[in-house]
C-alpha cells in the first residue's frame, strides 16, 4: 500500500530562519515555496535523498500547524507515505476501522492530493498519504 516516504512536515515559528540555516550550513535552496490557503501554512520544502523534508509556517492563528506549535513547539509534526490511489488506500484504511482525518483526498503542495489518519488510529503519529499525479 505506500510505496515510500514523500516527506516529513516540521512545523516552525519561522520560514526565514530555516532557509538561512538551510542555505549558509548546508547549500541548500528551497524546491518549493508555497502557500497552501486551504490548511493556512507556508511551506519551504528541501529534497534529502529520496524524501522532502518541508518546514511548515502557520499563515493563521487557527492554522493547525499554530495549534501545534502552541501545544509542543517546533518540531516534527507528521510524516507523509506516497500511495498509488489514495482514494482507495482511504476506503481500505476505513474498512478496517481506521479513523481518518479526512475521508476524501484534498489539496496539499506541489499539486498533490492528500488525506490525514487520525494520530488515534496510528500510535499517536499524524500520517498524512499523498498522490502525486492524480487526476483532478
Amino acid at each position: 500500500m505506500l510505496q515510500k516516504i514523500d516527506h516529513i512536515g516540521i512545523a516552525v515559528a519561522d520560514l526565514s530562519a530555516i532557509e538561512e540555516t538551510m542555505r549558509e550550513g548546508f547549500d541548500l535552496m528551497p524546491h518549493i515555496r508555497e502557500t497552501v490557503a486551504d490548511q493556512k501554512v507556508r511551506v519551504l520544502g528541501y529534497h534529502v535523498g529520496d524524501a522532502t523534508i518541508e518546514y511548515l509556517q502557520p499563515t493563521a492563528p487557527d492554522s493547525p500547524i499554530q495549534k501545534y506549535l502552541d501545544k509542543k513547539g517546533t518540531g516534527i509534526h507528521h510524516i507523509a507515505y506516497r500511495v498509488d490511489n489514495l482514494q482507495e488506500t482511504l476506503n481500505t484504511l476505513k474498512e478496517r476501522g481506521f479513523r481518518l482525518i479526512d475521508e476524501q483526498p484534498r489539496d496539499g503542495a506541489e499539486g498533490k492530493k492528500i488525506a490525514f489518519m487520525h494520530p488515534k488510529s496510528s500510535n499517536g503519529i499524524l500520517i498524512e498519504l499523498c498522490e502525486v499525479g492524480a487526476p483532478e
